[in-house]
């Protein structure tokens, strides 16, 4: 029994020792790639996506003009009265910075129908010239004071209004086919001109100089 319980133990012995030197040995590798497995278990995150998921998710853009007004309103009911008069300013002032600009011909801040080189020659054409055409918003003051008057007075002044709008209709024929020749010269790879083109050089040049814009960068009699 003895013997049997000897052997017994040799072999336990025995099995445990294959099982040792069959093991391999531990590096500092090992043991680093350990610590790391048993650590986090994953990459540092950047400081960006961090300071993301602090935020929390940004919200999407609105998809309707009611959307957006409901927005701000939500956003000016949690600010203080300070902070709404500030955010107004603000604003009023960077329209008016905008409105500078646009007036002084800025091309990033000009509106769509007034950018690149071919409008801007346009309304120095414009510009140069004494039009008769720049005669219609005071002789359309004119007709509305008139209606207050007596009828004759009425009837020369209805008669006047019609002659010299005749003589306004011609101007605005001849200023556009003059605007699109002298453009077709200056630029002839250009596909803006025809009946677009006239119809831009007669507004502006219907408006009181003083109030076109972007405000006139050449006077009467300059050249272009």
């Amino acid at each position: 029994m003895k013997l049997l319980r000897r052997g017994g133990s040799d072999d336990s012995a025995d099995h445990q020792v294959p099982a040792t030197e069959d093991s391999p040995a531990a590096t500092p590798d090992d043991s680093a790639s350990v610590k790391a497995t048993t650590g986090k278990g994953r990459p540092t995150p950047k400081r960006r996506d961090a300071e993301n998921r602090r935020r929390g998710p940004v919200a999407p853009a609105p998809l309707t003009a009611k959307e957006a007004r409901e927005r701000r309103k939500a956003a000016r009911k949690s600010q203080s009265k300070e902070e709404r008069k500030a955010a107004a300013a603000q604003r009023r002032a960077d329209a008016s910075e905008r409105r500078n600009r646009m007036l002084a011909g800025e091309e990033k801040y000009l509106l769509p129908r007034d950018r690149g080189p071919v409008r801007a020659y346009v309304r120095d054409i414009v510009d140069s010239r004494r039009n008769l055409v720049g005669l219609f918003m005071p002789l359309a003051l004119v007709l509305i004071m008139s209606m207050f008057l007596g009828p004759v007075v009425q009837q020369y002044v209805t008669l006047a209004m019609f002659v010299m709008m005749f003589l306004m209709i011609i101007e605005g024929i001849y200023l556009g086919r003059m605007v699109n020749k002298k453009v077709r010269e200056r630029f002839p790879d250009s596909t803006d001109g025809g009946f677009g083109l006239g119809w831009y050089a007669f507004v502006r040049a219907s408006q009181i100089k003083k109030l076109r814009a972007p405000l006139p960068r050449v006077g009467p009699g300059d050249a272009v």
